[in-house]
């Protein structure tokens, strides 16, 4: 399993540069206006829809397939036994600790006590996805021997 990075500099350049190519070319930016810190949803200008799109680029970019909700279900399977994921629509601490160690690349304090499961979309970042399109090739790679 590839653990996740939290900034560029620890990136695969080439890797990271087809993550940003696909994003630019999903929501019609120039490259260099897509960082890795970049959030999705807020700076970047996108739609909940445009991530199918991107999603979509990138599984044709790096021939692997992302499973919908995938951060959502690496979260919930770190939580020990007992734990809860969520509680009336709010993330528990456990599962903000669970989420916060899936996503280095936000910034820790953004994962703050009263953030709702269907907030979690505005933590994206283009590195979320670099760090998926990262473990799943990882994956596909060690099926593949």
């Amino acid at each position: 399993m590839v653990k996740p990075v939290g900034s560029a500099a620890e990136c695969d350049a080439n890797v990271l540069a087809k993550v940003r190519q696909a994003f630019a070319d999903a929501l019609g930016l120039g490259v260099d206006e897509v960082q890795f810190d970049s959030v999705i949803l807020g700076e970047l200008g996108a739609e909940s829809l445009d991530l199918l799109d991107i999603a979509f680029r990138l599984e044709r970019a790096f021939d692997i397939r992302i499973p919908r909700g995938g951060i959502e279900a690496t979260s919930k399977q770190g939580l020990g036994e007992g734990e809860v994921y969520e509680v009336g629509g709010v993330l528990t601490k456990a599962a903000l600790v669970k989420l916060a160690e899936a996503m280095p690349e936000v910034p820790a304090a953004e994962f703050r006590d009263g953030l709702k499961v269907s907030e979690v979309a505005t933590l994206l970042r283009v590195g979320t996805f670099y760090n998926i399109v990262q473990g799943l090739s990882a994956q596909k790679a060690a099926a593949q021997g």
